[in-house]
């Protein structure tokens, strides 16, 4: 009965009988060992998976951040687009009821999140391109790339409506970039104040 075929595959059957089906699922020698992988998992887990050269602290780079700040903005301006979208869709469709009504407000909301998500998204991308460009630059990250990146994008956003599009963008760049750098650093600026002369 110990050799009784239960199957057989392309490459012929097997039985309960089967030498070659006979695996230990634990270990024998220490209690310790993975029973699948027969390993000691001390080896594993031997503290940080990163390789960082001595004496620096671990801070992800301008580049790896922009993929996360490219996908927060586009589902932020998403978020945004279908809110303003409900908000314009109840006043537009105030004359329709049923179904003819939810469909043309699903439309309204798709189209209003999809462009501000389009929209929001690009700036991200340009600013992440800059940003990533000065830094490589001038071979170093502080406050002056992200305050040049913000610029930069502004103009270039608003390139398209001539010369005072192009000032007045990079304007709004300067100004919320500035505010973001003081932000950052809130506790020097709080210390500069409070210092007397």
């Amino acid at each position: 009965m110990d050799n009784q075929t239960y199957g057989s595959s392309l490459f012929g059957s097997y039985g309960a009988g089967d030498p070659s089906l006979n695996v230990p699922v634990t270990s024998s020698s220490s209690s310790s060992f993975s029973p699948y992988l027969n390993i000691d998992p001390r080896f594993i887990n031997q503290g940080s998976e990163f390789i960082l050269p001595e004496g620096q602290k671990h801070k992800r780079g301008r580049f790896e951040l922009a993929f996360s700040q490219i996908g927060g903005s586009v589902m932020l301006g998403a978020l945004y687009g279908g809110l303003n979208g409900i908000r314009v869709g109840r006043t537009a469709t105030a004359d329709l009821t049923g179904k003819v009504r939810m469909s043309q407000m699903l439309n309204i909301v798709t189209k209003q999140g999809a462009s501000s998500a389009n929209a929001i998204g690009v700036v991200a991308l340009m600013y992440s391109i800059f940003g990533f460009t000065l830094e490589k630059i001038r071979g170093t990250e502080d406050d002056i790339n992200t305050v040049g990146a913000a610029t930069m994008t502004g103009m270039l956003y608003g390139s398209a409506g001539g010369l005072p599009r192009v000032a007045k963008g990079g304007a709004i760049g300067l100004v919320l970039a500035a505010a973001y750098c003081l932000y950052q650093h809130k506790d020097k600026v709080k210390g500069i104040g409070g210092q007397t002369m």
